[in-house]
Parts: structure tokens; sequence; C-alpha cells
């Protein structure tokens, strides 16, 4: 399928993370630009050996200012940016919510929603001058299943979710279309960080780990294992393109059923 994007510049954050890694591969294939952003210029770096065909890449710290003022100015000599791809995120705290610090709460919220506020602020001006733009947002289960453990992220991702469908209302009208993909449980280092520390306090494999959490913590994931990040970067490649010309501040989860309401 022709996606419609030849020619398109994307940044996608978190760009050197498995998922950033596969949407800049199926994005290359379909003959757009991509460019990299993430915290770590060697990670970076090492991400792009993997890739064949990305426009650049550049560190950046998506909660201050100044580096997003930085990496805008820099996709604007090379001609502006048509698609953001904000992949970048933390889980952030865990445990008793009203244990949680003003610290705690404060780092999702800097990390996992004002990056996305500041992001749209600074680089949807570019797609809006040219009329046409494409934003998808990385969400996650956790906006609308929470769970008790990790409030701040719900919170953080909740907030992004209803952002989305705020932000794609009057800019739609412009050519710029918002959407998000929520996916749940994917095979990446964070979920892997999470069932390594699960296997040590239970004193158990990884994989007895990643049993028993699907068993008690996510029952309705009828499909029983991780999902991959190339099984989520195929949605996010669709709502990037010219193909997804009617779809507007939707969230699509790819959550192997992890979700147990309907999906309105």
């Amino acid at each position: 399928m022709d996606l419609g994007i030849k020619g398109k510049r994307a940044l996608i954050t978190g760009g050197s993370g498995g998922m950033g890694v596969e949407v800049a591969r199926l994005l290359i294939a379909e003959g757009a630009l991509p460019f990299l952003s993430d915290v770590s210029e060697d990670d970076l770096k090492a991400a792009a050996e993997k890739l064949d065909g990305i426009d650049g890449h550049m560190a950046a710290d998506l909660t201050d200012t100044g580096d997003i003022a930085r990496l805008a100015d820099t996709l604007k000599q090379k001609g502006g940016c048509d698609i953001l791809v904000h992949a970048a995120g933390v889980t952030g705290a865990k445990g008793d919510p009203l244990e949680m610090t003003d610290e705690d709460w404060n780092e999702a919220w800097e990390i996992d929603f004002m990056s996305a506020v500041r992001l749209s602020r600074a680089l949807v001006p570019q797609m809006v001058e040219k009329g046409w733009g494409r934003v998808v947002f990385v969400t996650s289960e956790n906006a609308v299943q929470p769970y008790p453990d990790e409030a701040v992220y719900n919170a953080a991702k909740a907030a992004l979710l209803n952002f989305t469908k705020c932000v794609s209302m009057p800019y739609s009208q412009k050519g710029v279309l918002f959407n998000a993909v929520a996916p749940a449980f994917i095979e990446t280092p964070m979920t892997d960080g999470m069932m390594e520390k699960r296997s040590e306090e239970l004193g158990v494999s990884k994989e007895e780990a990643i049993e028993s959490f699907l068993k008690e913590e996510r029952p309705f994931l009828k499909l029983g294992r991780r999902g991959k990040v190339e099984e989520v970067a195929p949605v996010i490649a669709l709502l990037c393109s010219d193909r997804a010309s009617f779809t507007v501040g939707s969230a699509y989860r790819v959550d192997g059923g992890a979700v147990g309401a309907m999906n309105l």
C-alpha cells in the first residue's frame, strides 16, 4: 500500500527505542524522511546504524523548551516538519497513589504530557504553513484503564489522550490531523525492566514473571503474551499517511485485548 508520504519529513521522538526504530523503518520504506530524537546521542547513533535513509538525528531533553526550540529550528532549516510521532515517555514512579511525591507526579507530567504540548506548539505551525500534517501521540492502555500502582503514568497518559482530541478539532480545519495509538504491554526495554524487577521480587524466572503478571494484572489480554513493536508500528505509520485522511482525534488500541471496556 502506498501511504502517500514520499518526501515527507517525520520527527520521531524516543527515536532510539525499539518502537521509534521500527516506525522509522516503515516510513523509510514509504519514501519518507525520518529524523530521530532522544535524550542520548550515543543511543541515537546506534539506532541510525540500524537504518538506511534517515534524515538525521539530534539529542534533546523534551522537558527543556530550549532543546525543543533548537529541534524545531533544525527541522525548519531542512524544509519543515510534516509528521510528528511522539513516542518518548517514562512509566515514572510506582506505588501507592497517595505516597507519590510532587516530584513523582511532575516527572511523569513533564515527560509524558507537557512534552507533547510543547512539541505541538513548536512544530505544528510548520505543518499549518504547508496545509498538511500528521501528529501521532503514543499513549497507553493506562489512559483508559488505570492501574493503582501506576497512578502518575495513568494521569499523564489520560491527559495526553484528552489533549489529542482537543487539539484535533481546530487543527483538522488547517490540514493537520492529530491521532493517538495506545499500546499495551509491548516487548520493549521498559517492560523488560518491569518484568526483571518482578522476577527478582518473586524469585522466579523472567518468563514466569511475565506469565504471572498476565494472569494477575492483565486478565483481559487474551492473546496471553507481550506485543511486539512490529505489531504497533504499522498502525502508527498508517496514521502518518495520506490514507488516514478521514481519521481525526481517534485513539487506536493495539493492546491484545488488555482494555476490558468497549472502544467508544
